[in-house]
């Protein structure tokens, strides 16, 4: 952990989220990244990316600076800092470590301990049975009682392989620490379209638990291109336009007044978001090419 200004914050609210197998559509990175930008964030510590990244599959970028002169850019997770009158936020954001994610999990339980954090959140996507003409459904977790009854949020019942954001709820809660998941789901025939329809409504939700303003407008032009983008994909495929057709039916169907119905799998049953994820990294995993 390298500290790149002493923090001067009080009872933070911690948001995480990781390019990878957790961000479907880019939606948590974007989300969190529209946060760091819209909100002027200050940076505040950043983890070494040598001993948990595997530069094979996340590799260093190349840059050239105004001279031409090149300088390489690292994968590196990094955390800033940003002050609001609904309270002080840390926004963690980098990729998924591929090694020791306990080591990886520590750092970041280091961040939180030293700042004294009061909540953190993590931000995620996954693909999903629902349709890009509808409201982005969201689904939210938690491990901490008070915060399911505040937010109104549940208790996940999975049981099975996780990843990052599973390992370091986990570290955090051993900590002390009051943890809470929002998941995004995307639609899972546009799997590489990235969604800022997704990420608004991340957004809006975490800022909504927070208690500050979301920076929706940051993502809304690029929200109505993302469906124009998908509609037009649809429009060439007639087999999929039929699906679509089938998805929006079963939403509207199933829809009441608590509003959209959470993803589910093709036998109608709710879908939790790790089981989902594990499925499809398996799916990925299998392809030949």
């Amino acid at each position: 952990m390298r500290w790149i200004a002493e923090p001067s914050l009080t009872r933070p609210v911690m948001i995480a989220a990781f390019t990878g197998w957790n961000d479907a559509g880019d939606a948590a990175s974007t989300a969190v990244r529209t946060m760091v930008e819209s909100w002027g964030a200050d940076a505040l510590a950043e983890i070494d990316p040598e001993v948990f990244t595997d530069f094979a599959t996340v590799r260093p970028q190349v840059r050239l600076d105004a001279q031409r002169q090149r300088s390489i850019v690292w994968p590196t997770v990094g955390a800033w800092s940003v002050s609001h009158p609904g309270g002080d936020v840390i926004l963690v954001l980098g990729p998924e470590p591929a090694l020791r994610w306990r080591l990886f999990s520590d750092q970041l339980v280091g961040i939180a301990e030293r700042c004294g954090v009061s909540m953190a959140v993590s931000l995620g996507a996954l693909l999903a049975d629902v349709p890009h003409s509808r409201p982005v459904p969201l689904i939210g977790t938690a491990s901490d009682e008070s915060l399911i009854e505040r937010f109104e949020l549940r208790r996940s019942t999975y049981e099975g392989p996780t990843g990052i954001v599973g390992v370091l709820h986990d570290a955090l809660h051993r900590a002390g620490f009051a943890t809470a998941s929002l998941w995004a789901a995307v639609p899972g025939y546009a799997p590489q379209v990235p969604s800022p329809k997704a990420s608004m409504a991340l957004v809006d939700r975490v800022c909504n638990m927070i208690g500050t303003p979301a920076p929706l407008s940051a993502l809304a032009a690029g929200a109505a291109e993302y469906d124009a983008r998908v509609a037009a994909l649809i429009e060439e495929d007639d087999d999929m336009a039929e699906y679509l057709e089938r998805l929006e039916q079963y939403v509207d169907d199933d829809a009441d007044e608590s509003g959209p119905v959470e993803p589910t799998s093709a036998d109608d049953t709710p879908v939790d978001p790790d089981a989902l994820m594990e499925e499809v990294e398996q799916f990925l995993r299998d392809r030949d090419d």
